[in-house]
């Protein structure tokens, strides 16, 4: 099977600063891959160059065979690229449903435009598929974070193009969650992975990362260090040194 998703070479300079340091992976259709590391380890640029938020200093991106490396955001999400941000980001002004069609609506708004009567039955589709169709009428100011991060969730899956395969990028989905709230976002992941969506996630708590990805990614410095299954991963003595620590172990059902 050939990658859905190649990273060739990729680095990105700040002066004499190597966030990112020749970083190359392949990824899988449809698979569920985490990638970790310290703070500082380059996650945050990794995924600014592939959504398209910054320029590698070198390298190329390939997504289905095609290089999007010069791609711009917008550009990329018409070829099925959507990312996510580690706080959560939604129109605050506007209702739950709202929110959703204000992404729906794929061409620009008219000033005589009602935005309520657009896209109405899609979005509420989408809301009930993340569990959000209760708060439909409710502004997205008003929601608990947890829900507030399945509606940015909601979001970035409804400005996926339909018909085309698709890359979901999520900028730590679970920070900021209460343990249960964090157990039910990764669920949604998994599911929208089983789904046929390509997912790369970062993370920093590893009861999102074990148990929920197929393989996992560890950065450290601007480089990849490990690549692997959890279990692999977990078990690495370098990873355990300078990460997750000696003592680390992964527990049965993803807790860790």
């Amino acid at each position: 099977m050939s990658a859905a998703l190649v990273l060739h070479d990729l680095a990105r300079h700040y002066g004499g600063v190597r966030a990112l340091d020749g970083v190359s992976v392949q990824i899988e259709a449809g698979h569920c891959v985490a990638l970790i590391g310290p703070n500082g380890a380059g996650k945050s640029t990794c995924f600014a160059c592939l959504a398209g938020q910054q320029p590698p200093t070198r390298g190329r991106v390939l997504w289905r065979g095609e290089d999007v490396t010069a791609l711009t955001p917008a550009e990329r999400l018409a070829r099925g690229i959507a990312r996510t941000f580690q706080v959560a980001q939604t129109f605050e002004a506007l209702t739950v449903r709202e929110n959703v069609q204000l992404v729906l609506v794929r061409e620009r708004l008219s000033w005589w435009d009602r935005l309520a009567a657009r896209e109405a039955h899609a979005a509420q589709s989408f809301l009930e598929r993340l569990g959000l169709q209760h708060d439909a009428e409710r502004l997205a100011a008003q929601l608990p974070y947890g829900a507030r991060k399945r509606l940015e969730l909601a979001m970035a899956l409804a400005g996926l193009a339909p018909g085309q395969p698709h890359l979901l990028l999520l900028d730590e989905p679970a920070a900021g969650l209460a343990p249960e709230e964090r157990r039910d976002m990764m669920a949604l992941v998994r599911t929208v992975a089983d789904a046929g969506v390509t997912v790369l996630y970062t993370e920093h708590n590893m009861d999102a990362v074990f148990g929920v990805a197929d393989r996992v990614l560890v950065l450290m410095q601007g480089r990849l260090v490990a690549d692997g299954t959890p279990e692999a991963v977990a078990r690495d003595v370098r990873v355990q040194r300078d990460y997750l620590g000696a003592d680390f172990a992964p527990k049965a059902g993803g807790d860790a």
